[in-house]
């Protein structure tokens, strides 16, 4: 943990550094959300004269008038265009990549479909790519040795599955458990593993905010939507349409509240775990930044040992978000399937 705090200040702290010195003024606003926000390159580091280290991912996009176009995002750096498109530098549609007219305007009537691989892509990916790893391996243990005393990866990965099994998925799901077990252990690792990845700031793929991305949790918890509606029996459709008990002069006022309830829950998933991590981050940078607004050597031991604290608070919340996330899908998926009293 010492090392990776140590590692996170020397990174970003060497770019700071950088920065104040080629601009003269350092914005830590605008440090801070950069390094939280989605993009479409890799910031490895800013050499002495000023010159970026980057790694530039590939630009995929779509429009009815051009066509597929695949290039690197070099292209549209420093705010090139490139085939009629740039990324906008301000505005609603900041960090995107937008369609330019003849008159050099944004054309917004016809933006182009971006498939583009931006950092968060990549990050998920290669959580997906780590997991894949992981359970083939465990699979190829147990195939080994079979049930027995687990060793290796079985000494890490059983006690996990365990945990989500008997004390998520078992007392909220009963016996009818094993079937969402495979969506639960997806949603639980992904988490997790995208988690771990985002408190390391260095090397590519790590330091990705995806969790910290709304459009990556709000997939996720359409996903635990999807799941609990088509799951619903008839007495958690009754219970919204028809609730028992309910004078049927009051079930006007009471259907539209039930289905705003529908969508609350996945909102809240959604809102919980976006919120949890980015703020985790940006609190993290403000602590660095510190040292560099007050420009002074004397400050740097009191936020050394803020983001020492904030590392170790931040690995927990790492684990705490995975296991609310799962928590909560497999509550709302019992909330459907129960059986009538």
């Amino acid at each position: 943990m010492l090392l990776l705090a140590g590692t996170t200040i020397s990174v970003f702290g060497q770019e700071v550094k950088e920065k104040t010195e080629s601009e003269g003024k350092f914005d830590a606003s605008t440090f801070i959300l950069d390094h939280i926000a989605d993009s479409h390159e890799w910031h490895i580091l800013t050499k002495k004269n000023g010159d970026n280290v980057e790694i530039y991912l590939p630009v995929i996009l779509y429009s009815k008038e051009k066509g597929l176009d695949i290039f690197s995002s070099k292209k549209l750096a420093d705010g090139n265009e490139y085939k009629g498109y740039k990324i906008e530098e301000e505005g609603d549609l900041q960090g995107k990549i937008v369609s330019v007219n003849k008159e050099g305007t944004v054309d917004e009537k016809n933006l182009p479909l971006d498939l583009s691989m931006t950092k968060a892509v990549i990050g998920m990916l290669s959580a997906a790519i780590i997991g894949l790893l992981l359970f083939l391996s465990l699979s190829r243990s147990y195939r080994k040795s079979g049930i027995s005393h687990p060793k290796g990866i079985q000494s890490f990965l059983e006690p996990v599955i365990l945990f989500v099994r008997d004390d998520i998925a078992i007392p909220n799901l009963g016996h009818k458990y094993e079937k969402y077990m495979p969506y639960l252990l997806t949603a639980f690792f992904f988490i997790l593993i995208n988690n771990l990845m985002g408190l390391i700031p260095f090397p590519p793929p790590f330091g990705a905010n995806v969790t910290g991305n709304i459009a990556v949790t709000f997939v996720m918890a359409t996903c635990t939507f999807l799941i609990t509606q088509f799951s619903g029996n008839k007495t958690y459709w009754k219970h919204i349409f028809a609730a028992p008990g309910v004078p049927f002069w009051l079930l006007p006022i009471m259907i539209p509240v039930e289905i705003i309830g529908l969508f609350s829950k996945p909102f809240a998933l959604m809102i919980r775990l976006f919120a949890n991590i980015t703020a985790g981050h940006i609190i993290v940078l403000s602590l660095i930044c510190l040292i560099f607004i007050f420009n002074s050597l004397s400050i740097a031991p009191v936020s050394i040992l803020f983001v020492i604290f904030m590392d170790f608070l931040e690995l927990l919340v790492a684990f705490l978000q995975a296991y609310i996330f799962t928590l909560l899908s497999a509550l709302f998926i019992s909330m459907a399937v129960q059986e009538n009293h």
